[in-house]
């Protein structure tokens, strides 16, 4: 069979490749200690689950309208805006099966073969599939780590800008690093924004999960929210990862074409679960505060032990639930040189299941330090605390 020609661009989200390994090592007896997938084993607040039902039950059960249904757009528009500090109304939102699908539609609708995107690496590897798999030519531009927080590397992002640059793709809150743009960060990326004109796919997954300060979007900077289509997604905040639910938030005349896609797609995205991202977003606020609470005591848990082990340096991000250590040191000190001998032996000596820099797309030219990605959505602090008591015991033998 022979396969259109697209099909050899398009890559995929290789923590799932992971997943699979240690799915097929623990098949085989041995513990495993699930660090790897950004997935949550905390449950889906209960009123949440109650709506879902009793909608069903009121007949919510065939299609609704292609770009979601009115009552939950307007809340949408509302929460978001004055979270983001920008006015939307319904026009400016498409319900979404998932916040994946806003990738692609938004990409689809903007751009054209040839066209450059600039993309953070280490970065969502969805990004790049996405952007070659379309026909455009991913630009990456690279975070370095400072002494709190990684930072992007402004210059080397400048010198991606070429007169065919259409797209900046803007992960703040970011997977798999962690980081968060600073005000400076967010003004610099404004200007090149403006100076170039370019559009922004401002991927805020991880916008509400955050423990300490307050999150800023870049849609607040003057002349940007015209720009920016905003991925919004239900599965972080409301642990609803599996119920597949989100929305792109932008200006109307790029909705509009995303809200077509929809029919071309899906015709429209679940009809009784859009009831329970309202009751999420108006009822009791008690579940998701139960959610941050829980991923706090496991990122507190996880950056200490990390920080006790030789060779291993980890920031303490204040949003997301992904850590992203520096491990050079400790790959050095077990004679190790490469990602996925290291990677395999520590699943096999100690059943620690992570994700490497090497799942966030491809290196890029002069990185020289390693680091793993680990998430702690799915993981228990009991289980976090025995895992890395094994990473330990393996590092420093």
């Amino acid at each position: 069979m022979k396969f259109a020609d697209r099909i050899q661009r398009l890559g995929t989200e290789t923590a799932f490749a992971v997943s699979s390994e240690a799915a097929a090592w623990a098949a085989q007896g041995h513990k495993i200690y699930p660090f790897h997938l950004g997935d949550m084993n905390i449950p889906t607040p209960a009123n949440v689950m109650e709506a879902a039902v009793k909608a069903m039950k009121d007949g919510k059960t065939g299609y609704c309208p292609n770009a979601g249904v009115p009552k939950l757009r307007e809340i949408l528009a509302a929460d978001v805006g004055a979270s983001r500090g920008v006015r939307y109304s319904m026009e400016n939102v498409a319900v979404q099966p998932g916040g994946k699908p806003t990738i692609g539609k938004f990409f689809l609708s903007l751009l054209n073969p040839g066209d450059e995107v600039l993309y953070p690496s280490p970065g969502y590897p969805i990004y790049e599939s996405q952007i070659e798999f379309l026909g455009g030519v991913p630009k990456p531009y690279r975070y370095l780590e400072g002494e709190r927080t990684f930072t992007i590397d402004l210059e080397m992002l400048k010198r991606q800008i070429t007169p065919r640059t259409r797209i900046l793709v803007l992960n703040d809150l970011q997977n798999p690093t962690g980081a968060e743009c600073s005000a400076a960060e967010r003004e610099a990326l404004a200007e090149l924004v403006l100076k170039h004109d370019l559009y922004v796919l401002c991927d805020e997954a991880y916008f509400d999960i955050r423990y300490e300060g307050h999150s800023i979007s870049f849609v607040s900077m003057p002349g940007i929210a015209d720009r920016c289509i905003i991925l919004y997604t239900f599965s972080k905040k409301f642990a609803m990862t599996g119920w597949r639910l989100g929305a792109a938030i932008g200006p109307k005349p790029i909705i509009d074409v995303i809200a077509k896609l929809n029919v071309n797609d899906e015709s429209c995205s679940n009809h009784f679960i859009q009831y329970a991202a309202i009751e999420g977003l108006t009822g009791d606020p008690s579940g998701p505060q139960e959610i941050l609470r829980v991923l706090k005591e496991r990122r507190d848990l996880a950056v200490e032990m990390l920080n006790g082990i030789q060779g291993i340096r980890c920031l303490r991000p204040n949003a997301t639930f992904y850590l992203y250590p520096n491990i050079t040191g400790a790959m050095q000190r077990r004679g190790f040189s490469d990602y996925e001998s290291f990677r395999r032996s520590l699943l096999q000596a100690t059943g620690v299941s992570v994700c490497a820099r090497i799942h966030f797309g491809r290196p890029l030219p002069g990185e020289t330090d390693f680091y793993i990605r680990l998430a702690y959505s799915g993981i228990d602090a009991s289980e976090i605390r025995a895992g890395l008591a094994e990473f330990k015991a393996f590092v420093e033998g």
